[in-house]
């Protein structure tokens, strides 16, 4: 069974130490956005929650996904794999709030969940009362609405900090070394835009997916309440599970490289088209150029060229970064 995740008490705390924010395991945070204004409105009730969003909301239509009952909220696939399981489609978010409120009281409930909008582009003024301290960093701040709602394991490449506001969530976690035992899914056909796992967390098919068990035996657990948060660091696969019938999270993403680097998901899509087929010879003669220049990479190997010299093989800056870009989209649109 998966252990509980380690817990901080953050209760008061003004800002973050860089020791959070920059960890390499995941956290619990209790308390961190207690003091919230979204917060103590969802405490008192569901309406006085959507009633303090509403007074953000500057009418831009929203993305939202909505599947029937019969799927208990598990936004995923069809059988097989052609498509999804939901639909997606732009609706004003006040309307999205009335759902929410209209099957608050439903057995079964319609599954509805707005996910990863940018609380600055679309709730602009909230932050002014609801907001972290990180330390100088630049976040991207996101909101996620919805009722009770399972999301697929799957992984994100910045740094997260998740700010329960409303509701209850479960947070399942598991090293990025679990990869192979959680079978994940198709890389370029996904359901919100990273690969999931295809492992259905409530009902794990230990026949169809043997090596599960272990990613389960490695995996950390957390409940939050309204006002606990989570550090989610770089690359640690989670599942995330929305427990009340109307749940608010608010979460920060920031990346710990220069914006100017680009995201590591196109190197491996690129080398997927030009070296995993290869001859096993010669994609053993690339591994071990992928382990000089990159995986092992300390310096040494440019060190026998002068530094004016080195070109690609300095460090990156952002000048350098813009013209291999450009030489990049230049080859590939031969």
């Amino acid at each position: 069974m998966p252990k509980q995740m380690r817990e901080i008490d953050c209760a008061g705390l003004a800002s973050l130490p860089d020791s959070v924010l920059t960890s390499t395991e995941p956290l619990v945070l209790r308390g961190l956005a207690r003091a919230w204004p979204i917060v103590a409105a969802a405490r008192a009730s569901q309406a006085a929650a959507s009633s303090y969003l509403r007074r953000f909301y500057a009418g831009a239509r929203v993305i939202a996904m909505l599947g029937l009952p019969e799927i208990e909220g598990r936004f995923f696939y069809n059988e097989d794999l052609s498509g999804f399981n939901f639909s997606s489609l732009q609706v004003k978010l006040d309307a999205i709030l009335g759902e929410l409120e209209d099957h608050r009281d439903d057995a079964r409930p319609p599954a509805i969940y707005v996910g990863s909008t940018a609380v600055d582009n679309y709730l602009p003024g909230f932050r002014a009362e609801n907001d972290l301290d990180l330390g100088g960093r630049d976040p991207l701040v996101s909101i996620w609405i919805g009722n009770r709602t399972r999301i697929a394991a799957h992984y994100d490449l910045p740094d997260n900090i998740a700010c329960v506001a409303a509701g209850r969530r479960r947070f399942t976690l598991f090293p990025p070394a679990q990869l192979s035992n959680l079978y994940i899914g198709p890389l370029d056909f996904t359901p919100a835009g990273q690969a999931i796992s295809l492992v259905d967390l409530h009902r794990p098919d230990l026949d169809k997916f043997p090596r599960f068990a272990e990613a389960l035996a490695q995996a950390q657990v957390a409940e939050l309440d309204a006002g606990d948060a989570i550090f989610i660091p770089s690359m640690w696969w989670h599942h995330v599970e929305a427990l009340e019938s109307f749940n608010i999270l608010v979460n920060y993403w920031w990346r710990q490289s220069p914006g100017f680097m680009e995201t590591p998901i196109n190197a491996l899509m690129h080398t997927l088209m030009t070296v995993r087929d290869l001859p096993p010879a010669q994609r053993e003669a690339w591994r071990e150029l992928f382990r000089h220049y990159v995986f092992d990479s300390d310096g040494s190997e440019a060190a026998h060229i002068m530094p004016s010299a080195r070109r690609l093989l300095a460090p990156l800056d952002e000048e350098m970064a813009r013209k291999l870009r450009v030489q990049l989209l230049n080859r590939m649109n031969r």
